[in-house]
């Protein structure tokens, strides 16, 4: 079933087109991820969708209601993550979820959600002493607070450690399981690609692609990459056998295969003819990085 539909969303700040004619859905109980840079769009595009912003032109529907329209009654249905979020540094953490469960009539119990986000032995710390990740959970907590449908999460896992990151993944998954349909925006490939169910490729207001992660790497037609630097320039790669693209990054190179097995042996065999050598060579499979450099032409990583 269809939660959220957008259908031709902009928003201009003068000449600038922050969103181009953004349209997506999501299914009930699907993550749905924004992957792109800094710039992109993602954060605008959400604040639309949460009713935060206001949109130019286009049309955006949240379980049947819409938001232009109907804005407090969809906020009743959504509970939103922000970028950044603003605390009272002197309250506990049980102290701001009681204060947070006041302003909805239908509210989960308190000890639900301290256990819910990993957060019971902190339930009488200051906030200002809790860890990045800590206040991140908080965060989703407090969105959570009064059991909404929609949950949006923007940027969650920015600034945090591998392993706050880790976790705040595990929450977001036990929230699918729940029945819980999820907006995720983040620049993490990793992120999309493990989290989300579909994802939009996003780029200076645009959509760019959309569709599972799986399908998205698939549409490529190459299974894997091999990486390596050389100190003379690039020669004509396209040749070797299986090759289906060559692209360069700064200095280094990256040729795309079908047959990794095939492509490597002729590599090897073609920079010894030519006396080259080459530096820190690796294989791997191709990626959502992959993906967004077909699209846009540059790396995710040089965002």
């Amino acid at each position: 079933m269809e939660m959220i539909r957008v259908k031709e969303l902009k928003k201009s700040y003068g000449s600038l087109k922050a969103v181009d004619g953004v349209s997506l859905t999501v299914s009930e109980g699907e993550i749905f991820g924004l992957l792109g840079p800094n710039g992109a769009g993602k954060t605008t595009t959400m604040e639309m969708m949460e009713g935060l912003r206001d949109f130019d032109e286009g049309e955006v529907i949240i379980s049947g209601l819409s938001v232009k329209k109907d804005r407090k009654k969809v906020t009743e249905h959504i509970g939103v993550q922000l970028q950044s979020t603003s605390m009272f540094d002197l309250l506990k953490v049980e102290e701001i979820l009681r204060m947070y469960a006041s302003f909805y009539k239908k509210r989960k119990p308190v000890d639900e959600i301290l256990e819910q986000m990993n957060l019971t032995e902190k339930r009488k710390a200051a906030i200002k002493g809790l860890s990045g990740g800590q206040k991140q959970r908080l965060a989703i907590g407090l969105a959570l607070i009064h059991d909404p449908k929609v949950i949006f999460l923007d940027e969650p896992t920015t600034g945090l450690d591998p392993q706050a990151r880790r976790a705040l993944w595990d929450i977001v998954l036990n929230l699918k399981q729940q029945g819980k349909t999820i907006v995720l925006s983040t620049h993490y490939m990793e992120e999309a690609y493990v989290l989300c169910d579909r994802l939009a490729i996003m780029d200076q207001g645009k959509i760019m692609a959309l569709d599972t992660p799986d399908n998205l790497i698939a549409s490529l037609e190459m299974e894997s990459a091999i990486q390596f630097k050389w100190e003379n320039e690039v020669q004509p790669l396209e040749s070797l056998h299986h090759i289906t693209k060559v692209t360069t990054i700064k200095d280094q190179a990256v040729l795309y295969t079908t047959n990794l097995q095939e492509s490597l042996i002729a590599l090897i065999k073609f920079t010894e003819l030519e006396n080259i050598q080459l530096q820190d060579l690796q294989t791997r499979r191709a990626t959502l990085e992959d993906v967004f450099l077909q699209l846009t032409g540059r790396s995710l990583r040089e965002e």
